[in-house]
This record gives structure tokens, sequence and C-alpha cells, in this order.
């Protein structure tokens, strides 16, 4: 897929793309910080029909609706492609609540990698050491069977 970026003087970038169907759809992100999801008319790709303001909290809501399946769909591709990877979804227990991610050392004593962290239906991919853990989470490991079932062990160990 072409997504066409095009800087906007005085207010900042346009992405772009054309959808299967032939529909254009356009993200303006503004140097204030706002962003503008565009929808074109189907029949004039040039002239826009519909235009939604998003604040921040707004746009990063978008982003993980559209993004949480893509991180699955992936995942589940990758294990296609690559023998013996597995992926597990680990509830974190109390142990864990309010501490980093780095004091649980997943990837030093297990070698497996804590991909996503999934917090009230928002996924935060890639999460560094300092993300703080909360009981609820969800964690997303990727590794060898063996190695994510131990790092089930240490995050579900109370």
């Amino acid at each position: 897929m072409d997504v066409e970026q095009t800087a906007l003087p005085g207010i900042g970038l346009r992405h772009e793309f054309t959808t299967q169907s032939g529909r254009r759809i356009g993200v303006v992100s503004h140097r204030s910080g706002r962003r503008d999801l565009v929808i074109y008319d189907k029949n004039d790709p040039d002239q826009a029909c519909e235009t939604v303001k998003l604040n921040d909290e707004e746009a990063d809501a978008l982003v993980e609706l559209l993004g949480a399946p893509r991180i699955v769909q992936r995942l589940n591709a990758l294990h296609r492609e690559v023998e013996g990877l597995v992926s597990l979804q680990v509830p974190v227990t109390a142990r864990w609540d309010a501490r980093q991610m780095g004091d649980a050392q997943v990837r030093t004593r297990t070698g497996a990698s804590i991909v996503a962290i999934v917090r009230a239906g928002q996924v935060n991919a890639s999460p560094g050491p300092d993300f703080v853990l909360a009981e609820a989470d969800v964690v997303v490991v990727v590794g060898s069977p063996e190695s994510t079932e131990a790092a089930s062990q240490i995050l579900t160990s109370g």
C-alpha cells in the first residue's frame, strides 16, 4: 500500500492512501498536535466529504482500536513462518502491581520477549523496562514454548 505524504506549510503533514475499494482516506497532523481524519468524496478524490477533528486522546483511542487486531494478526502470521515460535497472553498478578516491568527481568531470565501489554482494552506495544505494570494487565510474551512458559511463571507467581 502506498501512503503519500505531503507537507502543508504552516499547518503540518498530510498522509493519504487509497483503500482497496477505491476510497481515499487521509490524516492531517497539525503542528499543534491536533489530527484530522479526512474521508474524500468517492466521485471526486480531491474533495473532502467528511472531516473528523481528533484531540490527542481520541487519536490514541483510534490507533489502539485499529492497531490491536493488527498486532495479533502479525503475531499469528509470524507463528506460521517461524517454526517453534509461540505467544502467550499472561495476566499480571498482584505481586507485580505498581512495579516496573524491568524488575521481572523476563528476557534475561527466560529468553522470551514481552511485545505488548494490554491495559483496559488498549495495547501498549513494545513497552520499555520502566513501564509500570498493573494487576489487571495482560502481558503478550513471544518466544519458544519453554521460554514463554517460564515467563508466565514469573509473571503469575505470587
